[in-house]
């Protein structure tokens, strides 16, 4: 039962409007800006009003790996049961380290499964590094290398635990994919606005960076015994499973005690801190280098310790292989 493809011209049979970005992110190189990253953010309280916003955050998008942890919440309401640095990694966006990709197939083997139930894209270690490494042993794209094995190792394992058919699992009406789209709804508060496909396979929803903020603050405030608690220690406690070693999310959460941190590809950013405040970025033009500047300012007006943060700036603009020039917030909106 094959993932069908999204409806053609979806978002304007819906009538959705691209939403009004603003700058966030300037690139400077000798003190003259030489290109600017647009795009929309808020941060939420725990009681749901609005710390800092830019740009249009009630405007549907497509969160993509960020739904990751929320998916992995849905999971667990399904029956998975799994040590935490596998749950770690089943809200990954991994790098395709050797660690990664055993702990996918620990994942498979705990539930009777092999690499052939998993029904993601085959590619190439997602980190720099990794994909050097892996391309010098002689290998090619595979769906274990994929970033989002464990994801996926962690739906069959479901489809098991439940009795529900391991084949066709990624299908909209999965029983499985299901109680994921009610789960996302339940935690962001809204219905998507859209349905699409992601670059993995699974059903992609769009939610609003407003939503999707509000859930990671449910996540990141959440009692450890609860199923979202369970996401956000496991997450806290493995940053090295959900990103990778050289990655800046893993450092994010290194840095900041008891931060919850998430990227998702097309520039999207969001943060969970224990006390429920929730951050949302998203770079309307996809723009990877435009997450963390503009999330560390917005951490930084949150009154997160600024020293833990001074490790996570973006590297400089070089000239002739000197430092020239910097990313960092946009003045519209850092003032």
């Amino acid at each position: 039962m094959p993932a069908p493809a999204a409806p053609a011209h979806q978002a304007a049979a819906l009538n959705i409007k691209p939403p009004h970005h603003v700058p966030l992110v300037e690139v400077t190189r000798d003190g003259l800006v030489e290109s600017i990253h647009y795009g929309s953010l808020i941060a939420l309280t725990a009681g749901g009003s609005t710390a800092v916003e830019a740009g249009e955050p009630a405007a549907p998008m497509y969160p993509r790996s960020s739904l990751k942890p929320l998916q992995a919440v849905a999971l667990l309401k399904a029956g998975l049961d799994i040590p935490q640095h596998l749950l770690a990694l089943t809200a990954a966006s991994h790098s395709g380290a050797q660690m990664h990709r055993d702990g996918a197939v620990e994942i498979l083997k705990l539930h009777g499964l092999t690499e052939a139930a998993l029904g993601n894209s085959q590619d190439l270690p997602f980190g720099v590094p990794e994909r050097e490494e892996w391309l010098r042993a002689g290998n090619g794209p595979t769906q274990l290398a994929q970033n989002c094995s464990g994801k996926h190792a962690s739906m069959t394992a479901v489809c098991v635990i439940n009795g529900w058919p391991v084949e066709g699992y990624l299908h909209p009406g999965h029983p499985l994919q299901v109680l994921v789209r009610d789960t996302i709804t339940e935690l962001t508060g809204e219905e998507a606005a859209a349905v699409s496909t992601d670059g993995c396979g699974t059903p992609l929803f769009a939610h609003s960076l407003h939503g999707m903020a509000r859930a990671y603050g449910r996540l990141a405030a959440a009692d450890e015994s609860t199923d979202e608690g369970k996401v956000a220690h496991a997450m806290r406690r493995f940053p090295e499973m959900v990103a990778g070693e050289s990655r800046d999310v893993t450092a994010l959460m290194r840095a900041v005690p008891g931060l919850l941190a998430k990227d998702g590809f097309e520039g999207l950013q969001l943060v969970g801190l224990p006390d429920g405040t929730g951050v949302a970025v998203k770079i309307s033009d996809g723009g990877d280098r435009a997450r963390m500047p503009v999330t560390v300012e917005v951490l930084r007006r949150l009154g997160v310790d600024g020293g833990s943060l001074d490790t996570l700036q973006s590297p400089p603009v070089l000239g002739g292989g000197l430092p020239v020039g910097e990313l960092r917030a946009a003045q519209i909106f850092s003032n």
